[in-house]
């Protein structure tokens, strides 16, 4: 596998080695980018840092929970509502946040009477949220504020209320994925087993590595309800700060996101005997084979079967008609964590899709060796892209869509491209045999959208006037109108204009009344 030069970061010479293009037979010992290192200097990257990994993408999504970071009010921003993490306690969690608010001067006399008072103030506006975690930021790490003596002072003043502390600065690591490690590992060191659960079933799990973004943890543990399975707790998900210190008593941890979440799994395997199951919730096949597992583990795969049996019937007419709408489109898979590998071969083989790029911002090379492994050949691999090397691969594959973030699709959409979120999705959830035709049915409107087809059109040198007002289609047809004013020159353009709205979207649109519904 060749490596890969963009033109854009031949001044970088170390970037290089940071793509590559999949050649024909090549094992994957030969065509890994090297990934999950310290950012190159000069290079912009978009990376987030190791707080953003901890509060972001694992401890914010805890319901019940004040989630305050010590330190500068735009760390704290920077996080905040930014993913669909939604709860059943009315999103408390993505409705309020803290910060500290550090400033100059608490860094050069300290922020620990700061941080105390802080805390005092959030408990005393909430009497009700008896439960906090404290992150800890770049600034206060170095000045060296102890969080966890002041976290301890406070417990002891407040008995009835938990504090969870985590050090996770945002140079704890080469990127997000190290916060990741951090507060998986320190939730373990913490506050694992320091509650005993109620146990209402004979087969318990802690689902690890679910965030319910829109919803997807919710499809899931209606499938687990159906087969008796009781969830101890979710982490992070819809969890609650309780539930998740009982985690030491299940009886298998199923798993979800490797990429954020097998610390705490290998740890409670290694301190609790607790087995680790990976599945996959996205895709008709992964999920059955998920399914079945879980059922085998407890010996009750007729369970799983028959939900199996029941969801695909309904839903797999729909995903099957898609499928041949979105066969041979090409797509630019450029998500976070798991997602890179998760979709890759699924979206390929169930929805017809052609993968012809992939890239991570925070994943180890593990995770790009399972999303290379299931693209074809000529599939270009990138490791922590910037916007000019994205805007130059984009200009060389021509894709049809991009799943990923926000940021990166805010730009593809002004080069004309569409894309879907894949971190917060567009109209989620799509975990679930239900939720995975949701998901082709926005690539399938995204891509045959009518204003990127007609965002294509040049304008620049559009001869209508600007200064005889504006006609509508529905004026110029106007039988009211006199025949020498329809007929006129002036009116041509529009008509013009009207007809090839109209032939494209006729063309590149097609209908949506053939899709089979579901009974």
């Amino acid at each position: 596998m060749p490596h890969h030069t963009f033109k854009c970061s031949e001044c970088i010479p170390e970037r290089t080695k940071h793509a590559v293009i999949k050649g024909a037979d090549e094992d994957l010992t030969s065509c890994l980018p090297l990934g999950y290192l310290n950012t190159i200097p000069g290079s912009i990257s978009e990376r987030g840092c190791a707080y953003c990994g901890a509060k972001h993408v694992i401890g914010q999504p805890m319901k019940d929970v004040i989630h305050i970071s010590h330190g500068p009010i735009g760390c704290t921003y920077d996080t905040w509502q930014t993913k669909r993490y939604i709860s059943d306690n009315n999103n408390f969690q993505l409705k309020y946040t803290y910060a500290t608010d550090v400033r100059e001067k608490h860094i050069v006399f300290g922020a620990e009477k700061l941080l105390k008072q802080n805390i005092l103030e959030a408990f005393k506006a909430f009497p009700d949220i008896k439960r906090m975690t404290i992150y800890q930021t770049c600034a206060t790490a170095l000045i060296g504020d102890d969080i966890d003596a002041i976290a301890s002072e406070v417990m002891d003043e407040l008995p009835d209320v938990d504090i969870f502390v985590c050090n996770s600065p945002g140079f704890a690591g080469p990127s997000q994925s190290g916060g990741h490690h951090k507060i998986n590992i320190a939730w373990v060191n913490q506050k694992v087993g320091t509650v005993e659960p109620e146990i209402t079933s004979d087969y318990v799990i802690n689902y690890v590595g679910e965030y319910n973004i829109q919803g997807d943890q919710e499809v899931m543990q209606d499938y687990f309800n159906r087969m008796g399975i009781q969830i101890l707790s979710t982490f992070t998900g819809n969890g609650s700060y309780d539930g998740l210190r009982a985690m030491h008593r299940a009886h298998l941890n199923v798993l979800e996101c490797a990429r954020s979440a097998e610390y705490i799994c290998n740890e409670l395997r290694v301190r609790y005997g607790i087995p680790r199951l990976d599945i996959d919730g996205f895709g008709f096949e992964p999920l059955s084979d998920s399914l079945r597992k879980i059922g085998l583990f407890f010996g009750i795969e007729d369970r799983a079967q028959a939900i199996i049996d029941e969801e695909t019937a309904k839903w797999k007419p729909q995903l099957d008609w898609y499928k041949e709408r979105l066969r041979g489109k090409k797509v630019c898979l450029w998500p976070g964590g798991s997602k890179l590998w998760h979709w890759a071969h699924v979206i390929q083989e169930e929805m017809g899709l052609n993968v012809v790029s992939l890239y991570t911002k925070f994943g180890h090379q593990g995770d790009m060796e399972k999303g290379i492994a299931r693209c074809g050949e000529g599939a270009l691999a990138i490791d922590d892209p910037n916007e000019l090397e994205g805007l130059e691969a984009l200009e060389m594959l021509k894709p049809d869509i991009i799943l990923t973030g926000k940021r990166p699709g805010e730009v593809a959409k002004k080069v004309r491209v569409p894309y879907l979120n894949a971190h917060a999705y567009h109209n989620g959830p799509y975990k679930g045999y239900e939720g995975w035709v949701r998901f082709a049915r926005d690539i399938y409107n995204a891509i045959y959208s009518p204003i990127f087809q007609l965002s294509a059109l040049d304008i620049s040198k559009d001869p209508i006037p600007t200064d005889q007002g504006f006609l509508t289609p529905q004026m110029i047809s106007d039988p009211a109108l006199p025949a020498e004013v329809r007929s006129s020159t002036v009116l041509t353009p529009y008509r013009g204009a009207y007809d090839t709205i109209s032939a494209l979207r006729e063309k590149t649109y097609p209908r949506f009344d053939a899709v089979p519904v579901a009974q």
